[in-house]
């Protein structure tokens, strides 16, 4: 019998993209193989002290080691890990395992340094390339994102993957229209976007488009952290700071919102953009490539400096019921391309392979 372990360290972080696809994944091959899809393979989710351990049907979990972070990953794992094949679903794992499948989401440490500490900068970069280059498969979330891992870490080209995300965690959240009423948006007719505090994410060019259209500006609604001086640049009432909401205020905030506006310079995929679709908000979208590849025709787009652009659209979604319409439309195609379970078969072979 072969025996998969999987690097649980992702638990213990809080939740971005790369969480969610790891945790999304992590579900599905659960699911995949309690009905049987690979027999023989003992699987086991390992993870830190303190991790909260999902409910599994098929694959057994285990906490072990004293340590947290880098320190339980490098020496920790391994020894629990031993002669088994590891999976990991972020960017990084241990450096004494060599049978290993990494995944690699994007290079932003790469191609946006500046969002990034220089310690953390190189050091990631030099541990992700290491195991890019050493790993018996190298797993990437989109076309865009396994040019990525051979231009910029190395990845050999013959144990590389393409795999892929998803949509459906959205189904099983029920929406939580108070936020609505908590941050006066009940009834009015708002822009959504999500936000980061790192240039990357380039909401500083929502600020600039909003303001060009000066009175005919729409509210826009920005849940998450903000970027230094991004408040200070909006036009006063044109953008309205909700903070950190839950999953279910999220989702109300999707589906009553007019479009939602994704302006980043940088991705490895791009999971909110599907979130919206899949919720009926309409999408527009910076050209950054893989966003590109994600969205397809199903959003409008605008180059991540092209103010006026932005601006266009911004005015053409927001007037035109016939272009969300257009919109809405072109994104059932591109929902029925994606799909966790679909990711999840595309890792059993990667494993297949290796096993």
């Amino acid at each position: 019998m072969s025996e998969l372990v999987i690097n649980g360290r992702f638990l213990t972080q809080p939740m971005t993209g790369v969480q969610r696809y790891a945790r999304e994944t992590l579900l599905a091959l659960d699911r995949l193989l309690a009905q049987g899809a690979r027999p023989g393979l003992r699987c086991t989710l390992v993870a830190p002290p303190g991790a909260p351990l999902p409910a599994l049907a098929h694959i057994a979990t285990e906490t072990i080691g004293t340590r947290q972070g880098h320190a339980w990953e490098q020496v920790d794992l391994p020894q629990r890990a031993a002669r088994a094949l590891l999976i990991g679903f972020g960017f990084t794992g241990p450096l004494l395992q060599r049978r290993q499948i990494v995944t690699v989401h994007d290079a932003a440490v790469v191609r946006v340094p500046q969002s990034y500490r220089p310690a953390f900068r190189w050091g990631y970069r030099a541990l992700v390339g290491v195991l890019a280059r050493r790993a018996l498969r190298v797993l990437a979330v989109s076309r865009f994102s396994a040019g990525e891992a051979v231009a910029c870490f190395g990845a050999r080209p013959d144990r590389l993957r393409v795999v892929t995300e998803g949509w459906q965690h959205m189904t099983a959240i029920e929406p939580d229209d108070a936020v609505l009423d908590r941050h006066g948006l009940r009834g009015r007719p708002f822009l959504l976007a999500v936000s980061s505090p790192t240039p990357n994410k380039n909401f500083q060019l929502i600020a600039r488009a909003l303001d060009s259209l000066g009175p005919e500006a729409p509210l826009c609604a920005v849940v998450g952290g903000v970027a230094p001086g991004l408040a200070a640049a909006a036009q006063p009432g044109s953008m309205r700071w909700l903070g950190r909401v839950s999953d279910g205020e999220l989702k109300a905030l999707y589906r009553h919102a007019r479009a939602f506006v994704f302006p980043s310079r940088y991705e490895g995929f791009g999971i909110p953009p599907l979130e919206a679709m899949a919720c009926g908000c309409p999408v527009l979208a910076s050209t950054a490539e893989a966003l590109v590849e994600t969205c397809a025709s199903a959003a409008l787009y605008a180059g991540p400096d092209d103010v006026a652009g932005w601006a266009r659209n911004i005015r053409s979604v927001w007037a035109n019921p016939a272009i969300r319409a257009r919109l809405a439309e072109a994104a059932a195609g591109r929902l029925a391309a994606y799909s966790w379970e679909q990711g999840a078969r595309l890792h059993l072979a990667a494993i297949e392979e290796v096993l």
